[in-house]
């Protein structure tokens, strides 16, 4: 089946990218979140996204417009009914996601397929929620949504053929670069980079360098395009800490626990550039590096 109905459960960093992917390659989108004031930040999110996509000539205005009608924001979680596909981007809990794909599942038809943008938690522990947990898949997109390429396709022991092949081909027409990935905590890229950014933690407080000096040395020793202190800010104190707690309670290996460095940070609300302040403090005139 060709996917040209998509619902989105949340507006939020992640839920209001997915919407705009899916409307600029065509989709007719119904992107729902839990109260006026939500949605209309979702919708000023989009609406900028684009507009910064004209300036740099990578969208014209035309098609612009076009991908801006084609979305329809809500505050009722029944207008998602009518989708062939619903991708839920809420919070990272598995209460909130088994409680939202529980409604949905009475609400929507038999035929959608649901799909979860979880980074950490098991697709098929949110899909037991459902009676449709053949017609369950893990769509994990990355942040920035409409800049980064990857998804992560996720395919539990019940998600059949038919519905796993559908989401695939649906990552490749909203124009993604999809790669196969088996249900277990982190998926891919997380199983891998959490206990990257972890160690990188557990190095600094064992006092091999300064957060500074990581950074520069795996930026300017190893080519990647920001040290893991400066992508620990980027992708939230707070949300590094909840990914690493999930992940931790599915595999009990060391290299997936918080480190005490971290949960400090996370009690002083330095969640990273989202609250001004995280292994860095962001200034107007630079990042300035957390001393410990």
């Amino acid at each position: 089946m060709e996917i040209r109905k998509v619902g989105v459960a949340g507006c939020g960093l992640m839920g209001s990218g997915i919407a705009e992917v899916a409307a600029r390659a065509g989709c007719d989108v119904v992107v729902r979140e839990v109260d006026p004031g939500a949605l209309e930040a979702g919708r000023g999110r989009i609406e900028k996204s684009l507009a910064r996509a004209v300036a740099k000539g990578k969208l014209a205005e035309a098609a612009r417009d076009d991908a801006l009608g084609r979305i329809r924001f809500t505050t009722l979680l029944d207008d998602l009914a009518g989708a062939e596909l619903v991708v839920e981007a809420i919070v990272e809990s598995l209460p909130a996601k088994t409680e939202l794909f529980g409604h949905l599942d009475g609400a929507c038809g038999a035929e959608t397929i649901f799909a979860s943008n979880t980074s950490s938690l098991t697709v098929t522990d949110i899909a037991a929620a459902t009676s449709r947990p053949d017609r369950f898949v893990g769509l994990h997109f990355f942040n920035p949504v409409p800049i980064m390429k990857l998804v992560e396709v996720v395919r539990t022991i019940a998600t059949s053929q038919e519905t796993f092949d559908a989401a695939f081909a649906f990552a490749k027409r909203i124009g993604k670069t999809p790669i196969k990935a088996r249900d277990n905590s982190g998926f891919v890229v997380n199983l891998l980079l959490v206990p990257y950014m972890l160690d990188a933690i557990r190095q600094l407080e064992r006092g091999v360098a300064t957060v500074e000096d990581i950074d520069k040395g795996m930026t300017l020793g190893c080519g990647y395009p920001m040290g893991p202190f400066t992508l620990c800010d980027f992708v939230g104190i707070d949300t590094l800490h909840l990914i690493s707690e999930i992940m931790f309670d599915e595999y009990r290996e060391e290299r997936y626990a918080p480190p005490p460095l971290l949960k400090r940070l996370v009690s002083m609300g330095r969640f990273g550039r989202k609250t001004g302040k995280g292994f860095y403090e962001w200034t107007p005139e630079g990042p300035v590096p957390l001393i410990v």
